[in-house]
């Protein structure tokens, strides 16, 4: 049986996006990729890494100022 993951772990999405991890987390910590925080362990959905990477192309992903940050939709 292939797992189909919806969302990965930090060292997963890089090997996913090929953003290295340090980028990944002060993205993270930066709140420009929102996350599920479980404990110390950090997942990122596919679907909002994909977004972000689309949102994102062409940037420099190591200026701060120069990231766009994505949102989760939230139901209420």
């Amino acid at each position: 049986m292939t797992e189909m993951k919806i969302a990965l772990s930090i060292e997963e999405a890089a090997d996913y996006t090929g953003i290295g991890r340090n980028t990944l987390r002060k993205l993270v910590e930066w709140d420009k990729l929102p996350v599920l925080k479980v404990g110390r362990k950090v997942l990122i959905k596919k679907d909002i890494l994909e977004l972000f990477m689309t949102v994102n192309e062409g940037r420099d992903l190591s200026d701060r100022g120069n990231v766009k940050a994505v949102a989760r939709k939230t139901a209420v």
